[in-house]
């Protein structure tokens, strides 16, 4: 019959100590506090706004809509998703054809004021 001995105290408590993240508390900003720059409502642009709309949005409001009408028509590269073929209204936006989705934000921000 094998030997099964009982896991030792120090490495019980080891195996506990690996299992468990602690949380840290993040401090909420006071009230009044301006919202920082990704979360400024922005007035887009007739270009961008014929995808996402005429009302102010934050920036990641705007990425958001724009990735939905990404995904929604079909313009991501099958071979490459990390690359956008634009259709005519997102032509107008990024002044190209095609752009990766690391240069995306940097001609979208051109269209937000």
């Amino acid at each position: 019959m094998p030997n099964k001995a009982a896991p030792k105290a120090s490495e019980k408590k080891a195996s506990e100590d690996a299992g468990t993240v602690k949380a840290t508390k993040v401090a909420k900003p006071a009230k009044g506090n301006k919202p920082n720059a990704l979360q400024q409502p922005l007035q887009p642009s007739e270009d961008l706004a014929a995808v996402v709309g005429s009302e102010k949005l934050a920036r990641g409001e705007v990425v958001s809509k724009v990735w939905a009408y990404i995904k929604e028509n079909k313009l991501q590269n099958p071979k490459d998703g990390r690359e956008i073929l634009a259709d005519d209204k997102l032509k107008k936006v990024f002044g190209k054809d095609k752009v990766t989705m690391f240069e995306m934000n940097k001609h979208l921000a051109q269209h937000l004021k």
